[in-house]
């Protein structure tokens, strides 16, 4: 008896390290609200690399946990987005040209580890996904099976997709895949345009924007997502302005209404909606930065 407790004793171990790293991968993978609602940045991006890297060890001991997955993806998206790339678009608007390089590649690079989290997590869910989204031809089919419980996975892993290639526009094989993650927006605001106060929407701004009207975009079409995500989150989203901002008052050069749209954002009540402080202040000070530089901006 004595001797089959100590062969079984490893196995049982193991089996409640497993159950103890789910429990606290769990709990781990529901604090993004801690962040989201923070108002200081830099405190912010002095602890997401810790919070991040501890998920992924955690994440050694339980793969296919999917809330761990969604985090990551999550995680990774926003740190990136938030800190190397707005770094990189202020290098380039002072002219350090480099030093904007070098951001975009750090940029670049977590957005794909960000992808391939989420692509990780849409596996689990839905087995072979990801490789038939590597197939333009089947993409609608292919995602008609998502349901809406996983729009949350669509988006982080669509969003960190476009961004790895709008970042990485030297590598032809990564530009390539660009129908992937705009089918997954696609698919996403159709199951659920309201989610996350119109984030798919929000998407759209900056996709139409930067394409023709011919092409399928053009800045109307960026006007009426800007609208509808203006509408779905009461006003209390800011990035959404400055999108549009950046993709259609620039391009159309309406320096008039440019200076408008981020005085709106300026103007802004950060604290009047919590649980979008941190990135309402981060669109704030994109906002600035913007009007700092117009002069270079319009001719």
């Amino acid at each position: 008896m004595r001797k089959t407790l100590l062969i079984l004793l490893p196995l049982l171990l193991a089996g409640c390290k497993t159950v103890a790293s789910r429990v606290v991968a769990g709990a781990v993978s529901e604090t993004g609200s801690v962040y989201a609602s923070d108002g200081d940045p830099e405190l912010v991006r002095a602890a997401s690399p810790f919070g991040l890297k501890t998920m992924e060890g955690l994440l050694e001991n339980v793969p296919d946990h999917p809330g761990l997955l969604l985090a990551l993806a999550s995680g990774f998206t926003q740190y990136a987005y938030a800190f190397p790339l707005q770094d990189a678009d202020l290098a380039e608007l002072n002219g350090k040209s480099s030093e904007a390089r070098a951001g975009r590649e750090r940029a670049r690079k977590l957005f794909l580890r960000a992808r391939d989290y989420g692509l990780r997590g849409l596996e689990e869910k839905y087995p072979g996904l990801p490789a038939r989204l590597r197939e333009p031809r089947d993409l609608a089919k292919a995602l008609a099976a998502v349901k809406k419980e996983d729009v949350a996975l669509l988006y982080w892993t669509g969003a960190a997709w476009a961004l790895a290639i709008s970042n990485g526009k030297g590598d032809m094989l990564l530009v390539a895949e660009l129908p992937a993650p705009v089918a997954m927006m696609e698919r996403g605001l159709a199951l659920d345009e309201s989610w996350d106060a119109g984030a798919f929407h929000e998407f759209f701004v900056t996709w139409d924007g930067s394409r023709s009207e011919a092409d399928g975009g053009g800045p109307a079409r960026a006007r009426a997502h800007l609208d509808r995500a203006l509408q779905l989150s009461g006003g209390r989203k800011l990035g959404a302005l400055v999108n549009y901002a950046e993709a259609v008052l620039v391009q159309k050069q309406d320096r008039a209404e440019f200076t408008r749209v981020l005085q709106r954002v300026l103007a802004a009540d950060v604290d009047a909606a919590p649980q979008y402080r941190l990135a309402n202040v981060l669109a704030q000070r994109r906002a600035r930065e913007l009007l700092e530089h117009a002069d270079d901006l319009f001719a």
